[in-house]
């Protein structure tokens, strides 16, 4: 990119026209990055288009209008969320990208200022800039930036992070700013989770994080774990400090998260060294990185030399080049997920990148595949999405091979050659077929496991011996087997052999939506499977309804009801069902109802309760499910409705709330007496 001639050969007329181009293209580069989160391009190449219309606009002052993304900070504030009003603006940072650009900056600052420079250098995380407002030590409001001037409030959300302290160390009041991340490896579980449940993944860590955060459900983002630095003190009324490196001192004091890396320089020599350190070894740190910052770590400077409209003339970021290798793809593969989920992976011929060998990237979903255009013998570029995940960012269009087609995106499942779905709200395409055989190992484990069927003893390695010597084909084939069949397996004796034929046979009688949750349905989880269990009564009740009828269930929906219809239609799974009865599995709902529970004379009818610690009884989900039979609410916090906590060992804070609100707490030894009363 660049300028297509040098910025003085322009006439104002093509300068006008060319930035209103610019404008455009980056309001929409914009849009998708800060507001959507789901960034179209690389930011090295939304950073080179800026400066061309930096350029621009420079040469041709006139041209500037009022909307010009050089003269805004951010992006929007989302629907859905109070408005924040900053009265000290959150500004931008103004960013160069090269050693001169840099040392211009240094020369500048020096020339305008009568007194020796010294520099606060800091890493410049990879997140969301965040705004927290403590009052006598107390977290009582954070926000994003939003635009600059009004963002969002997300107080609920950070709430939720443990690097976000609720409580300082002394009773100030302070507002201070920093950055949320998401650390890289959260970022990679984040995304297996995503593609395995057919969404699209997140492009960066960033982008992560800020979706992560700007959810208007905080338990979202509770189980993102996300992290934070705080950088910068705001108001300085409670706090004594002179200098940059003294307020991040105090920030660490007060109970802060601070980033331990940065350094005072003195000269840039020194900060050049740091460049290059952690240039060297960005790869190693546990989140993500995209350059340095430069702060005048002079505090009265700082007011001193003060701010254009959008950035602070005292501070500069450095961004690290991005970190690319050109290389060929020769082969797409299919892989078939635990979930069905069917993937695309680019194999390519293999290079170095971020300091490791890549010769494979997912390409995600057909929509990627599609979008990006990546073909059989194309000439790509490759990166490291958050210095992690090996990622095609572009095609090298001028290297296609002249014959090149597209390519075409497969119809049917690499495994077992069923019809591949495309579900209404996924991204993925998915084979829904019970018996495939690549998703048959983890679907058994989900089969057997505590919540579903509960089989005891029946986990993956014995799972493993059973597909390898071809004893079971699906679910169905469990409820077959033998003394003799099991006896082929290594170190299965005769008490391991009448143990798990036992579990197996005791799993038949199980209630419905043990059955439902177990044969992993997308987006049937346990809650939903005993709700539709109660409702319908009859595993052929439920498969004879339409998705109008299943969304008069109460908190049923329509994706659910959509997947619900999908799975129930395939021939492969009609036909395992009808072999599930074959071999004696319970197909109806012997739980407690809505109406027994409501007449239960159970002390739990009718309470509020809430569970913490670790139990020793009983799972969680087998407490909870007999407390709701008993007619009790479960829920998650501790509040002034909650009527009685049941306490494990190790309880923390929920034990410590509950007993500040004189709330009734019932220990694992007495829950016994109480369900017997």
């Amino acid at each position: 990119m660049g300028l297509a001639k040098p910025v003085e050969n322009y006439t104002q007329s093509e300068a006008a026209s060319l930035a209103q181009q610019l404008r455009d293209q980056l309001a929409d580069y914009s849009q998708a990055y800060y507001t959507q989160d789901a960034p179209l391009v690389e930011d090295h190449v939304y950073d080179e288009l800026y400066r061309d219309l930096e350029q621009l606009e420079a040469a041709f002052p006139v041209i500037v209008t009022n909307d010009s993304p050089t003269q805004k900070v951010g992006g929007q504030v989302l629907p859905g969320f109070t408005k924040v009003t900053h009265e000290i603006p959150m500004l931008s940072m103004g960013d160069v990208f090269s050693e001169a650009e840099l040392a211009a900056f240094d020369q500048r600052l020096r020339k305008n200022t009568a007194t020796e420079i010294e520099y606060n250098v800091e890493l410049k995380i990879d997140g969301l800039a965040i705004d927290l407002i403590y009052e006598e030590g107390r977290f009582v409001r954070g926000a994003t930036r939003g635009n600059g001037t009004i963002g969002e409030d997300i107080t609920q959300n950070l709430k939720t992070i443990k690097a976000i302290p609720q409580k300082l160390t002394r009773p100030v009041s302070i507002e201070v700013r920093g950055e949320c991340y998401m650390p890289k490896a959260a970022f990679a579980d984040l995304n297996q989770k995503r593609e395995a449940e057919g969404q699209e993944p997140f492009a960066n860590p960033r982008n992560a994080a800020a979706g992560s955060l700007r959810q208007l459900d905080a338990k979202v983002a509770a189980a993102r774990q996300l992290s934070a630095f705080i950088y910068t003190i705001v108001t300085f009324d409670d706090v004594q400090a002179t200098t940059q490196s003294e307020a991040l001192h105090v920030l660490a004091e007060l109970g802060f998260n601070v980033n331990p890396t940065s350094v005072v320089c003195q000269n840039m020599a020194e900060v050049q060294a740091f460049i290059e350190q952690y240039q060297g070894t960005r790869n190693d740190l546990a989140y993500g990185i995209d350059g340095v910052v430069l702060k005048v770590n002079d505090l009265a400077l700082q007011r001193q030399l003060g701010n254009t409209v959008k950035v602070p003339r005292w501070e500069i970021a450095y961004k690290f080049p991005p970190e690319e290798a050109e290389t060929v793809v020769r082969e797409i593969e299919w892989t078939v997920g635990r979930t069905g989920v069917v993937t695309p992976t680019a194999v390519m011929d293999p290079v170095q990148l971020a300091g490791t060998t890549v010769s494979r990237a997912s390409l995600h979903n057909a929509d990627m595949l599609r979008d990006k255009d990546v073909r059989l013998l194309d000439t790509v570029l490759l990166h490291k999405a958050g210095d992690i995940i090996p990622e095609i960012s572009q095609v090298v269009l001028d290297k296609r091979p002249s014959d090149s087609q597209v390519y075409a995106v497969p119809t049917t499942c690499p495994s077992c050659g069923h019809d591949l779905v495309h579900l209404d709200e996924e991204v993925a395409l998915r084979c829904i077929n019970p018996m495939c055989p690549a998703q048959m190992k983890e679907q058994l484990t989900h089969f057997a496991s505590r919540n579903a069927m509960n089989i005891d003893g029946l986990g993956p390695r014995i799972i493993t011996q059973l597909l390898a010597k071809e004893l079971i084909h699906d679910v169905a084939d469990l409820y077959r087997l033998t003394a003799d069949d099991l006896a082929q397996l290594d170190k299965f004796k005769e008490k391991s052999i009448n143990n798990l034929l036992n579990a197996i046979d005791a799993s038949r009688q199980n209630s419905l939506e043990r059955l439902l949750f177990g044969l992993g349905i997308r987006h049937v989880g346990a809650k939903a499977a005993r709700l539709l269990a109660e409702h319908f009564q009859t595993l052929a009740a439920l498969m004879a309804s339409d998705q109008e009828t299943i969304i008069t269930v109460d908190t049923i929906g329509t994706i659910i009801a959509d997947s619900l219809v999908t799975y129930f239609a395939d021939s492969q799974v009609q036909t395992l069902m009808a072999e599930l009865e074959a071999v004696g599995v319970n197909l109806t709902y012997t739980g407690v109802t809505k109406a027994q529970a409501a007449t239960s004379d159970s002390y739990f009818n009718g309470k509020t309760v809430v569970l913490t610690g670790k139990l020793e009884q009983y799972t969680r989900g087998e407490l909870k499910q007999l407390l709701e039979d008993n007619g009790a609410k479960v829920t998650g916090s501790v509040s002034k409705k909650t009527d009685a906590l049941i306490a494990g060992q190790d309880a923390g804070s929920k034990l410590e709330k509950a007993q500040s609100l004189a709330i009734p707490v019932i220990n694992e030894a007495g829950l016994d007496n109480y369900l017997a009363q």
